[in-house]
């Protein structure tokens, strides 16, 4: 499947997807047209101008060079490129200078643009998110001094969470942030910084989480845009080095450090956490997205390859290709149904987003926020998978570099650990999603896919009642689970394959929407492993 094959198959989804419909029909700039016209060019600036520089970046990395990080050859002039075509503010607010597409359509182009060069990508993906977060939390000055350069790709910025004593456990950070003659001063370190420093534009400004008073976890955190420079001039933010990593070489990974740097404040004091979770949001969508142009990439190589590869076959006959034996087609099949399946649901879940924002109907962030995490971490799943299953189609040549297979394993490896680690996701889908939202995310979701398999249930049958059977079994998973909030430790332990029996009833959903009624029969099995673990 060639990034215009995949521009299609992303096309086609979207026009099964209910939400997509319901949001058309409500913005009148979505028309078919102008729909297919932008994902087709998405897929042509990401075949044309970011995959060329995937290898290039792998191989060359970022260097640290007189205290500058100096990105890949091809990657500056690729990211202006990308700004300048309008890519980066696609879905900001027109008056940031943005053009305010639905999500939906961004998540439609995204994949394509990650399976071009993620890593690459890395520094689109934080500017874009903090475009949205300095629009929505910002004073106006600042808004209106930033949002528009970041969407113009003229400055870029980068979220700045963790520290060398907390990573996922936010409340005990130590970096500072002082008041002093009416202006607010951060000094620390932070760790994990993709794209802290770069020469891909003029500013980059720093979303950094850091203490501004004494009361003990995230009460005591607020939120700071800091500038690397202010008024031209440095502003005390340094980078200490650049991490050495498995993949994503193009992408620096900074350990950065802050100086009585010159900050503003984002919202309100003590509310870092929860104003930063509008750009984590995002980024944990976008999380889904980079394994689904993974998974796509690993996809498309695993079948060229099998039709390609000859082997086997009737000693007394020429070899045949491939992908004509049973267990490569097997192995085929898995890898693309796979794939397809988050294709759907990450349109699913981008459109009742869409949706959410609009308040067509209550309840929707009930569903949103239940599905989120489940995209990111399956989605990201998922781009591993599909490259370690596309390495076993190609056999001893999947493992070299000669193939970009590898890269993709590499590279796809991380995306299950930042935004939050699978660990997290789980306790987050257990405590706050079942929980603390008691249920309402679980029955809404149980009450859209019921409501759409009644109008698969005389194609087909057998396939439908399947998965009706997925969703009568989680509905009861998940009242077993509500039961155990008296022995947390006992129910947290279960959080892991609770979430995995939640993807797989989303996936069987999935399946039958997109007509992948194959692979119902293999997600009743998965789904049924994952119940006894809860057990």
């Amino acid at each position: 499947m060639s990034f215009s094959d995949q521009a299609d198959r992303t096309l086609e989804l979207l026009s099964l997807t209910p939400g997509w419909h319901r949001l058309r029909d409500l913005r009148q700039d979505c028309d078919d047209e102008t729909v297919t016209a932008i994902v087709g060019e998405a897929a042509n600036f990401a075949e044309g101008v970011l995959a060329p520089l995937n290898g290039v970046g792998d191989r060359a990395g970022a260097q640290v060079v007189d205290g500058r990080v100096r990105t890949p050859e091809g990657f500056a002039a690729a990211f202006k490129q990308y700004a300048e075509a309008g890519w980066l503010g696609m879905d900001v607010p027109e008056k940031f200078g943005g053009q305010a597409v639905p999500l939906t359509l961004h998540a439609a182009c995204a994949s394509l643009f990650e399976r071009g060069c993620v890593a690459l990508m890395m520094a689109a993906g934080s500017t874009r998110a903090a475009a949205h977060l300095l629009a929505e939390a910002a004073d106006e000055e600042t808004a209106a001094g930033w949002v528009p350069k970041l969407s113009s790709g003229e400055w870029a910025a980068t979220i700045c969470i963790s520290e060398p004593e907390a990573g996922s456990d936010v409340g005990r950070l130590r970096t500072k942030a002082e008041l002093r003659g009416g202006g607010w001063f951060v000094t620390g370190q932070k760790i994990w910084i993709s794209f802290g420093d770069h020469d891909m534009a003029e500013r980059i400004g720093h979303c950094l989480l850091a203490r501004t008073n004494d009361q003990p976890g995230t009460r005591g955190i607020s939120l700071f845009l800091v500038p690397n420079l202010i008024d031209g001039k440095p502003n005390g933010v340094s980078v200490d080095r650049i991490e050495e990593k498995m993949g994503l070489h193009g992408s620096p990974t900074c350990a950065m450090r802050f100086e009585n740097a010159g900050a503003v404040m984002l919202g309100q004091e003590g509310r870092g956490l929860p104003q930063l979770f509008t750009m984590i949001e995002l980024m944990r969508l976008l999380t889904g997205c980079q394994g689904l142009g993974i998974a796509s990439a690993a996809a498309a190589i695993a079948e060229d390859y099998a039709r390609e590869r000859r082997q086997g076959g009737r000693p007394d006959q020429p070899p045949v290709p491939i992908v004509t034996h049973p267990d490569v087609e097997r192995q085929l099949y898995e890898i693309r149904s796979s794939t397809e399946i988050l294709r759907a649901a990450i349109l699913e879940l981008a459109t009742v987003m869409d949706l959410a924002r609009l308040g067509t109907e209550p309840g929707l962030e009930d569903f949103t926020g239940w599905m989120l995490p489940l995209v990111k971490n399956f989605g990201a799943e998922a781009g591993f998978n599909a490259a370690n299953a596309a390495i076993q189609v190609l056999g001893g040549v999947g493992y070299t570099k000669d193939w970009p297979l590898e890269q993709h394993l590499r590279d796809s490896r991380i995306m299950a650990i930042y935004e939050g680690t699978t660990g997290m996701q789980a306790l987050d889908f257990l405590t706050r999603r079942l929980w603390r939202d008691e249920g309402r995310g679980s029955a809404l979701f149980l009450e859209k896919a019921r409501d759409e398999i009644d109008a698969y249930m005389s194609e087909h049958p057998a396939a439908s009642d399947a998965v009706l059977r997925i969703l009568d079994g989680f509905e009861a998973l998940s009242g077993r689970m509500t039961a155990m909030q008296g022995d947390p430790d006992a129910a947290l332990y279960r959080a892991d394959a609770y979430m995995r029996a939640a993807w797989t009833a989303v996936s069987a959903w999935m399946a039958l929407r997109i007509s992948e009624t194959r692979a119902v029969n293999g997600l009743a099995a998965q789904f049924a492993f994952h119940c006894a673990r809860c057990d």
